[in-house]
């Protein structure tokens, strides 16, 4: 089921990538324990076949001389991580592009979040995801394994972008399922200031959080010409305006706003990426997961 969120392509470029965690799963006093999963760490587990995609510095060359096969390194790694998704599924998020109108911001953000899962599985880590709205928001508990996966691709298929933010109640009812160690990513576009209110208290609660802000072509760049009609999709106001006319202060205020977000996220050490729907998925899950983004 996840092979319908994510292109074949994408997922080959996927296997660069790899989440870590400022802190260990021993952070809410069980300890540090050793992990079977598979990645990017520090002591040798096993072989494996090259699969297309996989780095080239992790192929083992002398085994290659020895079998004129590619097999690469994969390692252990200490203190599996519990990877908490939270996607913003308000109605804001059916926002699309004129020159891509079947692809909305929450599909793709069922993309992006499709792929951040196909990692920590590769890693052998637990993942868990969250919808965030005020209808019928969906809540999967951690688990890991391609079953898991699976099940979370299928509700994520059967979900949509509709209605407002949470209340402080649903708010409360997610926040209480997410462990003091977990990694938690939130994706939005961070329109709604109850979203980053939202963050904001998981960061002050001191757990680490990343952002991920979803951002239409149009609205990084208002292509608009002649009379245009604006609507709110959340509470139905409408706008008409000459849009040559208002371009360049929209264009400000919306710079304004996102570098608004940038320092808050900053002041609040939470690393931040933006995805743009025009450009590639990977390019800000790179940011996203770099050793940068973890630091900060």
């Amino acid at each position: 089921m996840s092979s319908t969120l994510i292109a074949p392509e994408l997922r080959a470029r996927l296997r660069e990538l790899r989440i870590s965690s400022r802190r260990s799963a021993g952070g809410d006093g069980l300890g540090q324990h050793s992990s079977r999963s598979r990645g990017a760490g520090l002591e040798f587990a096993q072989y494996r076949a090259y699969e297309p995609g996989d780095e080239p510095r992790r192929i083992d060359w002398k085994l290659y001389g020895r079998s004129d096969r590619f097999f690469v390194r994969e390692a252990e790694r200490d203190s599996p991580l519990d990877l908490w998704l939270l996607l913003d599924a308000t109605a804001s998020m059916r926002q699309a592009d004129k020159a891509q109108p079947t692809l909305r911001k929450f599909d793709r953000a069922c993309t992006l979040a499709a792929c951040l899962i196909e990692i920590a599985l590769r890693q052998g880590d637990r993942f868990a995801l969250a919808t965030l709205s005020s209808q019928s928001p969906l809540l999967i508990a951690p688990g890991r394994g391609a079953r898991h996966r699976d099940h979370v691709a299928l509700e994520l298929s059967r979900s949509t972008a509709e209605g407002n933010w949470p209340t402080s109640s649903a708010e409360g009812v997610i926040g209480a399922r997410i462990a003091a160690h977990a990694l938690v990513i939130v994706i939005s576009d961070f329109f709604d200031p109850a979203a980053f209110d939202f963050m904001r208290r998981f960061a002050g609660a001191g757990r680490e959080v990343r952002a991920l802000q979803l951002l239409a072509a149009d609205e990084r760049d208002f292509p608009f010409s002649g009379g245009h009609r604006f609507i709110d999709p959340e509470s139905g106001q409408e706008r008409r305006v000459d849009a040559p006319a208002v371009r360049k202060d929209f264009l400000a205020r919306f710079g304004e706003a996102r570098a608004a977000l940038a320092r808050d996220c900053t002041a609040l050490g939470i690393a931040l990426a933006t995805h743009v729907l025009d450009e590639p998925p990977e390019r800000a899950l790179r940011e996203l997961l770099s050793d940068a983004g973890a630091r900060r």
